[in-house]
């Protein structure tokens, strides 16, 4: 069975809580996605999505994904459509580098072998260890009182992890952190994500100023070096986000003993292929994972728990429901959120029907 036509739609999805910002000062005010459908010779389809959040965020171009298409279509139609790790390969051959701009292809292989085949996606990634995933919800950069409310307000939405941005003047995000934590309480488990925004010399002020509070540390530092050069001071669980873009990189945190977990964002590492790989070396290494992704709405948010469910469930940390962040959908069947928890949708593939109606007409269209 051949995949005979690949079809490429874009969906703007503005933010439904106004701008997000995070460390540096970066703000974007929704996600510019890229939604690929690929059909086989009998006309069964996958679907899969991808969206950066804006260009200064990851190594991740929504224009770049659109423009490469010419050259992924040409390795793709003709292709086996039961065989997505082949795909992954063959666009690597194709296109070196860009693994963003091959993402949302591989996600729509995957769930058209799921649909030829009739397996979900957390049967054919490794099987599902349980019925749902945990949620946190972000936290934006802002001054400590807003935050504090931003926070209080998502709990009351039902969410029971919080992700607090922070990566700025260390001094400033002890006091958002700090605000956070007392207007939530301590049954609330918060992630304090730096996105990279700290030197060492910050890290280390931001960590000895918030011995007393309760917090995992999420990616301080932008390059691994850094990273690394702090973890001595760190007292208390660190997470790998930005650094981890390839299983080499992933080796090496284990070699250096850096990690006590990662999040895998499968846009960064070029879709659920080399997502899951990089998920499996680090379950077996007994690390704590969260698959999410950079950004999308339904059709991304169903990949990430599917993925995610397949994962151990005593390693699985938490996703992210960005289908909720969003004030447009692409497609029905995810089941709604409820208690700090999202559960996947049911059938084959992806679960899924995507909404081709709100997609309007093709980008894109390549056939065999």
């Amino acid at each position: 069975m051949k995949i005979t036509r690949l079809s490429a739609f874009r969906q703007l999805q503005p933010f439904r809580d106004g701008p997000y910002v995070c460390s540096g000062g970066r703000v974007e005010t929704g996600f510019d996605s890229l939604l690929v459908r690929l059909q086989a010779a009998d006309g069964s389809e996958g679907w899969g999505e991808m969206a950066p959040l804006g260009a200064n965020y990851d190594p991740s171009f929504a224009e770049g994904a659109r423009a490469a298409l010419p050259v992924l279509s040409s390795v793709v139609l003709g292709s086996d459509a039961t065989a997505p790790a082949v795909l992954a390969r063959r666009m690597d051959v194709a296109m070196k580098g860009h693994p963003y701009a091959k993402a949302a292809i591989d996600m729509a292989g995957w769930d058209l072998l799921g649909r030829l085949t009739g397996l979900s996606l957390a049967q054919l990634t490794g099987g599902a260890d349980g019925d749902s995933v945990r949620l946190y919800r972000s936290v934006p950069v802002a001054g400590p009182e807003a935050m504090a409310e931003r926070a209080r307000l998502y709990v009351r939405e039902g969410y029971l992890r919080l992700q607090v941005k922070v990566g700025n003047d260390p001094r400033e995000d002890v006091e958002r952190l700090t605000a956070v934590a007392a207007a939530v309480g301590p049954g609330i488990v918060l992630f304090c994500d730096a996105n990279g925004g700290w030197g060492p010399a910050s890290a280390r002020i931001f960590i000895q100023a918030t011995r007393s509070l309760d917090y995992v540390l999420e990616q301080p530092c932008a390059t691994y070096e850094q990273t690394l050069a702090i973890r001595g001071a760190c007292d208390r669980p660190l997470v790998l986000d930005e650094t981890i873009e390839d299983l080499a990189t992933l080796r090496r945190a284990l070699a250096d003993g850096l990690a006590d977990g990662i999040t895998i964002k499968i846009a960064r590492v070029g879709g659920i292929t080399k997502a899951r790989l990089i998920r499996d070396v680090a379950a077996d290494a007994g690390l704590m994972v969260t698959v999410e992704d950079t950004g999308g709405a339904e059709i991304d948010t169903a990949a990430m728990v599917l993925l995610s469910l397949s994962t151990p469930a005593h390693l699985r940390q938490h996703t992210v429901d960005f289908n909720n962040w969003v004030t447009v959908g692409n497609a029905d069947g995810l089941p709604p959120c409820g208690n700090g928890l999202i559960r996947p949708p049911t059938g084959p593939g992806l679960g899924l029907t995507v909404r081709e109606g709100a997609l309007g007409a093709p980008i894109a269209d390549y056939q065999a």
